[in-house]
C-alpha cells in the first residue's frame, strides 16, 4: 500500500503500529537497516512487509543469503493472511544468494571490488526483469563477510542502494548483530550509509523475555524514537508502547 506524507511518497509496510510510528510507512525508494540479536522477529517482520506489499500488488523479492528460503518460509510464523498463490504467481520470489554466486563464479572467500560490480548489476537486473517494488536481503551481514573490509562493505551498499533507488525500489537490509554490542551492526559501516534504522532486541522484564522495536533514523520522514514491544502473531506483527516498568500499553 501506498501512502503520501508531506513530499516523499511512503511505502507502508502493512504493519500498522510500525507504519504509525513513521507517519505513513518507510519513504519510498528508501534503504533501510533491520537490525539485531539474535531471535529478534527479523526475518519475520521483513517476510510480512514483502507479504502485505505482494497482496497489495506489488512484487516484492526476498533474497536468503544463508538459509534455504524454501526452508525458511515454512519455518516462519503461520500468518493467516499467507498465501501460496503469491508465490505461485510470482508476486512474492525466494531467491537463494549462494545460487546466484555460483551462477556468476563467485567460489572465493573474499569478493574483488569487480565482483561487487557483478553482484550489484546482477541484483539490480533482477530486480528490473521482476519489476520488484520490495526487496529484502537476509542477511546483509552474511554478504559483508565475504567482503571483509569496510570500503568494500561501504562501496557494495552504496552502489546497492542506488541501483535499487533508481528503479523505486523499496529495501530492508537484515543486519545481524550481538547484544552487547555498542554500534547498530557488525561492520559499523552498514549502518551510517542505510537511510534508515530500525533496531529490534531483547529486553528481560520479571522473568520474561520481551522482544521490542524502536527505529533509530529514517530518512525523510519525521518518526517517534519511543520503545516499542513487539509480538510475533499468526495476525502478524503488534506493537505496543514500552511502559516504563517494562510491560506493553495497550
Amino acid at each position: 500500500m501506498v501512502h503520501r506524507s508531506g513530499d516523499r511518497e511512503r511505502c507502508g509496510t502493512g504493519i500498522e503500529g510500525l507504519d504509525t510510528v513513521l507517519y505513513g510507512g518507510i519513504p519510498r525508494s528508501n534503504t533501510v537497516l533491520l537490525t539485531g540479536s539474535c531471535g529478534t522477529g527479523k526475518t519475520s517482520l521483513a517476510l510480512e512487509f514483502l507479504i502485505h506489499g505482494a497482496l497489495n500488488g506489488e512484487n516484492s523479492l526476498f533474497v536468503s543469503v544463508t538459509e534455504n528460503s524454501e526452508k525458511m518460509l515454512a519455518n516462519i510464523i503461520p500468518y493467516n493472511f499467507f498465501e501460496e498463490s503469491l508465490v505461485k504467481s510470482g508476486k512474492l520470489v525466494l531467491v537463494d544468494l549462494p545460487v546466484m554466486y555460483e551462477r556468476l563464479g563467485m567460489t572465493k572467500a573474499e569478493l574483488t571490488m569487480e565482483e561487487i560490480d557483478l553482484l550489484v548489476a546482477a541484483i539490480a537486473s533482477l530486480v528490473r526483469e521482476l519489476g520488484t517494488k520490495r526487496l529484502v536481503i537476509d542477511s546483509i551481514t552474511s554478504v559483508c563477510y565475504k567482503l571483509k573490509t569496510s570500503e568494500k562493505i561501504r562501496d557494495f551498499i552504496l552502489k546497492l542502494s542506488k541501483a535499487l533507488s533508481d528503479v523505486d525500489c523499496t529495501s530492508i537490509l537484515v543486519s545481524e548483530m550481538s547484544a552487547q554490542a555498542s554500534s547498530y551492526s557488525m561492520f559499523g559501516v552498514e549502518e551510517a550509509i542505510s537511510d534508515g534504522i530500525v533496531l529490534m532486541a531483547n529486553m528481560e522484564r520479571r522473568g520474561d523475555l520481551l522482544r521490542t522495536l524502536q527505529v533509530i533514523k529514517m530518512r525523510g520522514t519525521m518518526h517517534s524514537r519511543a520503545k516499542y514491544v513487539l509480538d510475533l502473531t499468526p495476525e502478524g506483527v503488534l506493537l505496543a508502547p514500552l511502559l516504563k516498568g517494562g510491560s506493553a500499553g495497550t
